[in-house]
């Protein structure tokens, strides 16, 4: 209940700011620049100290997703099959993402005045750093110094050297991999703390970023928050479709009986927001209506819960990819490379993560490895709660999905 409220609080500063900032647009024309000066550094400041913990918090993370993987992976049968099952989920759904969203920006476009005061309010946003050709970006995805990928916020080779290192890990003896593990789980620990102090003043800084956004652009800013989110609901229920779609084609269940199935699960996830609380329900469909049997379903819907993120590729590269409309950057196809493959990546990084914390862990790496500026995603953060019931829905989908193929018995 306390993360929930925490989400709405954050939510109204964003109303609140965007409010009073196109009010004063309205009102005082002459005064509002000089109020965004001012509200700009204290929402910049407030994102650069979330900004700080991004790397640490997501190399430990993906070390430790990687660790448990590994691990699975090594026990054969159907928890290979399960993960290989995965991998391809994940990676399916940033392809979508990086195909079905562009599309969708062409369809339905924002209206041009509302994108251009929009992409005046954003001016002041920080550079970004410039894609280099394919050539020299192929060269560099291998980092030949992880500590200056970290220090320069290089996302695609710091997610190389830690998925290197996590498989590597596994490799080692079991002391040493447990000690490597422990160290990534403190450090998890420690960022997370150093999160949920810093998001104690998100309403705040959301609500600074909304004001000084609103008083440049007016009514536009809560004009473009409405397409956003539009398009955010429709590249889910685009994802959430292809768990069904994997289920009849893959896992052999007909249409029907896995949608009945799902839908006790899929209520549980809507009201709950939690892919874990839906557990109970997902392994009852998998063994009975869907007929998986009484072993498997135990052992590959765990580890989905816990592994698999299927939404979150292709909505965490919509999100970016929109914010790259906004600020008038147009990703070359290396750019598209490089965040279709952190995307598909980076969602093990979100293993029993708050949402908030997961909005900005998922997103940010995918935005800095794309060129992509970062303040408007302290924006999208705050109505991040309306498409995450959505986002459950299609994880527990997925999860069943997933399952039906993995645990499907073999001729």
């Amino acid at each position: 209940m306390k993360r929930l409220s925490g989400a709405w609080l954050i939510l109204g500063g964003l109303l609140l700011g965007l409010a009073v900032g196109a009010l004063l647009a309205a009102v005082a024309p002459a005064r509002a620049p000089q109020v965004a000066a001012v509200a700009d550094p204290i929402g910049g400041i407030w994102l650069d100290a979330l900004r700080m913990t991004i790397v640490p918090l997501v190399f430990a993370l993906l070390v430790q997703g990687v660790g448990v993987a590994a691990e699975a992976a090594e026990a054969g049968g159907v928890t290979a099959r399960a993960m290989l099952v995965f991998a391809l989920v994940l990676l399916t759904s940033a392809l979508v993402g990086a195909i079905v969203y562009p599309l969708l920006l062409d369809l339905f476009p924002l209206n041009p005045a509302a994108a251009a005061a929009l992409r005046g309010g954003l001016a002041s946003a920080e550079p970004v750093p410039t894609i280099p050709p394919i050539g020299e970006w192929l060269r560099s995805i291998i980092p030949a110094n992880p500590v200056k990928a970290a220090a320069d916020s290089a996302m695609l080779p710091l997610v190389i050297f830690a998925l290197i290192f996590g498989f590597a890990a596994s490799r080692i003896s079991v002391g040493g991999r447990t000690a490597i593990m422990d160290l990534m789980a403190a450090i998890t620990d420690t960022m997370l703390v150093i999160v949920r102090w810093v998001l104690a003043f998100a309403p705040l800084g959301v609500f600074a970023l909304g004001l000084a956004t609103a008083a440049r652009t007016g009514l536009a800013a809560i004009g473009g928050l409405a397409h956003y989110l539009a398009l955010y609901l429709v590249i889910l229920a685009i994802v959430t479709a292809g768990g069904y779609v994997l289920a009849v084609l893959f896992g052999r269940q007909p249409f029907g009986r896995f949608a009945r199935a799902a839908l006790p699960a899929q209520s549980i996830g809507l009201s709950t927001q939690s892919s874990l609380a839906a557990l109970p329900a997902m392994i009852d469909a998998a063994r009975g209506p869907l007929g998986l049997g009484e072993e498997k379903p135990a052992i590959v819907l765990p580890m989905a819960v816990a592994l698999m993120r299927a939404t979150s590729p292709a909505a965490n590269l919509g999100i970016v990819l929109y914010v790259a409309m906004l600020a008038g950057v147009t990703p070359g196809l290396t750019a598209m490379i490089a965040g279709t493959l952190v995307a598909a990546v980076i969602s093990l990084a979100s293993v029993s993560i708050p949402s908030t914390v997961t909005f900005f862990i998922t997103t940010v790496p995918i935005a800095l490895a794309m060129g992509v500026p970062l303040a408007p995603l302290a924006l999208f953060v705050a109505v991040e709660q309306i498409p995450d019931l959505l986002r459950t829905v299609g994880n527990v989908t997925y999860d069943l999905a997933a399952t039906t193929v993995a645990a499907r018995r073999r001729s």
